[in-house]
């Protein structure tokens, strides 16, 4: 996971200048500017739609989750928010100097932003995985599609990665090691042991990712084969367009994991695992930050999932319900301004009221 699931210290050799940070890992200043602007594009733009997203679960629709695949994109969208609040942490590591800022990154900001990185990994191939069971056993009752074990399997999910979060936090900061002041990368920090650790960290989540695509190449296309049989059997049937439009959102789905996290583990496990020279180090370096970037486009489209798997979130996103919003609001608002009103009137009655009787009273 990064820097959580990065690299070794003891890797390879590791050229200096003189105050003894590394050459290598120097990020130009034009760079570091377009990073800075980038991150915080994707902060804000992933925290409107996945904060948006979370209120729909969570808020307008207040009923208990009716499907295992409404579970799934609930902890989904929770590990996209979750992905978005990590990124101010990592845009003041790029803009400040300060090593103590980069110990923070680097110890907590970085383990939370990989460990929410795989939560999606892992909740996308469960989603894949119920849309297919569904399409294989459409009247049968298999337990994974079950509502308790879509909660079961999403709680295990996140204990396993915080266990591992904390493993990391519990190791970086019983081992680390000093840090030169102009470092970038955190992989000064790692000892030994740290190393050891991230090894077999890294074998592992590179083991889950490959089982995800795989599961989720196969579910493709075990369901288009399925929709060419309904098709040559009957064209025109229900069946066939059900068919076809599951089809469709699992190519979606695919489609979105592949762009956004394959580049990001080609370039990971080379980076991770080769012999690092000063030659192509620093261009490897840009090369996995790029596909870093690539990889939290994630939390600005997974929207799209929602809104194609979800039809409690297609409701709230209608153009209907929309306007029907916006003239609840509007009614709202001319409600409370009448009532004003009404109440200013009925100040104004009474005040010219006791004002006449006092008048009158003074007369007499």
């Amino acid at each position: 996971m990064s820097e959580l699931v990065g690299s070794v210290a003891s890797s390879g050799p590791n050229l200096t200048n003189g105050s003894g940070s590394s050459a290598c890992d120097r990020i130009e200043p034009s760079a570091r500017v377009f990073l800075l602007l980038f991150y915080t594009l994707v902060f804000l733009v992933g925290l409107l739609l996945n904060g948006f997203t979370l209120k729909v679960y969570f808020y307008s629709a207040r009923r208990p989750a009716s499907s295992s695949v409404t579970v799934y994109l609930k902890n989904l969208a929770a590990a996209d928010f979750l992905v978005s609040l990590c990124l101010p942490i990592r845009i003041t590591n790029y803009a400040s100097g300060s090593v103590s800022v980069r110990q923070v990154y680097c110890n907590f900001g970085a383990s939370a932003f990989y460990l929410n990185m795989y939560a999606s990994i892992l909740f996308m191939g469960y989603i894949a995985a119920t849309r297919y069971l569904k399409i294989v056993r459409p009247l049968g009752a298999h337990f994974l599609l079950r509502v308790r074990a879509a909660r079961i399997i999403s709680s295990v999910t996140w204990v396993l990665l915080l266990a591992t979060m904390g493993a990391y936090i519990a190791l970086s900061l019983l081992t680390e090691e000093a840090q030169p002041a102009s470092a970038l990368s955190c992989e000064v920090l790692h000892s030994r042991l740290l190393g050891l650790y991230y090894k077999a960290v890294h074998s592992a989540s590179a083991a889950v990712f490959l089982l995800v695509l795989v599961s989720l190449v196969f579910f493709y296309h075990a369901v288009s084969r399925r929709l060419a049989l309904a098709q040559r059997r009957q064209p025109a049937s229900s069946g066939s367009t059900k068919l076809a439009k599951s089809r469709r959102n699992m190519l979606v789905l695919v489609g979105v994991f592949c762009v956004c996290f394959v580049p990001y583990h080609l370039v990971r496990l080379p980076y991770a695992f080769l012999g690092r020279r000063c030659w192509w180090s620093h261009a490897f370096f840009y090369l996995k930050e790029l596909t870093v970037m690539v990889s939290v486009l994630n939390v600005c489209l997974d929207p799209l999932i929602y809104f194609l798997f979800c039809k409690a979130f297609r409701a709230q996103m209608s153009p209907r319900r929309l306007i029907w919003a916006a003239a609840q609001g509007a009614n709202g608002e001319r409600r409370s301004s009448d009532g004003r009103l009404r109440a200013n009137r009925k100040t104004s009655l009474t005040t010219s009221t006791r004002q006449a009787g006092a008048l009158e009273t003074t007369s007499r």
